[in-house]
């Protein structure tokens, strides 16, 4: 069975079809395939595919993989790519992806399917059929605590998304860090036996912006995916690019402290059904609480 999605510009509802679904439930599902599946999980075997995708002949995956997810390409540049890694980390033509600029609103950082969850008042959180804790998912108690009762927002990008993400406010990056991991795919197959988002390669930014206090940015990695690429910027305005997943489907996870954001009422009724939401990049999905 594929995984749900609500589109709201539609506002109707399809089952999206989950890619390699067949090797995945090998690999997650079977006795033999978790054995093999300690070499797709490392950064070691995800560098490789990212090498192998960045040759030359491996651009000619690129009309098969448009036409089979039904890419719109007319929003991306016109141009050649130099390979399938190149077409991966494509950029947008300009206006494609508008950003509501009112200061009010709450905007996507990416083109993905969203979910969102509430942070309890003991720093839990129950995401599909795993609880986490806010330290387990950025590992600085300190910070965690800001969370409490709070709110948190999980963007899957899956492989026919675009791949780039922005910054959701004006603000300033107070810190960074890097936590070491393993790269399992982000989807409900890997969620049924792993922590995926405490046990994946991820990275963590405290920024502090203008309109919704300080919010913890977080990209993790998933199977396949070689880099997680962020742009080394101190400020930042609303819809500036932070950075870029090179290769593979990913998430993003956006906490936010308490009384800060109303999610719009659509992706909150879907969000309590396990309903994932499309969105695209820079699109309002809420806004502050005064």
């Amino acid at each position: 069975m594929g995984i749900i999605v609500f589109d709201r510009k539609k506002k109707t509802s399809y089952e999206e079809t989950q890619y390699g679904r067949k090797k995945l439930v090998f690999l997650y599902n079977t006795l033999v395939g978790r054995v093999i599946l300690r070499l797709f999980i490392s950064r070691t075997y995800s560098a490789w595919n990212a090498k192998a995708n960045s040759k030359k002949r491996s651009a000619k995956k690129i009309h098969p993989f448009v036409k089979k997810h039904q890419i719109n390409m007319a929003d991306f540049e016109d141009r050649e790519y130099a390979s399938f890694n190149d077409f991966f980390v494509r950029k947008i033509k300009s206006g494609k992806r508008p950003v509501s600029m009112e200061a009010d609103d709450l905007i996507s950082v990416a083109d993905s399917k969203l979910l969102v969850y509430e942070i309890d008042h003991e720093l839990k959180i129950q995401i599909k059929n795993s609880v986490y804790t806010v330290d387990e998912l950025i590992r600085d108690k300190k910070s965690a605590q800001s969370y409490k009762n709070g709110r948190c927002l999980v963007f899957r990008l899956s492989v026919d998304d675009y791949h780039r993400y922005i910054f959701l406010d004006d603000g300033v990056l107070i810190k960074t860090k890097e936590i070491d991991g393993a790269l399992h795919t982000v989807t409900p197959i890997a969620a049924k036996r792993y922590k995926v988002f405490s046990e994946n390669h991820r990275v963590c930014s405290l920024l502090s912006t203008k309109n919704f206090g300080e919010v913890m940015q977080i990209e993790i990695g998933a199977i396949l995916v070689g880099k997680i690429k962020n742009h080394p910027v101190k400020t930042f305005g609303r819809g500036d690019e932070k950075g870029f997943f090179e290769l593979g489907g990913s998430t993003i996870v956006l906490l936010f402290e308490e009384s800060r954001i109303r999610i719009d009422r659509d992706i909150i009724d879907c969000s309590s059904k396990g309903i994932e939401t499309k969105v695209k990049s820079g699109e309002k999905i809420g806004v502050r609480v005064c």
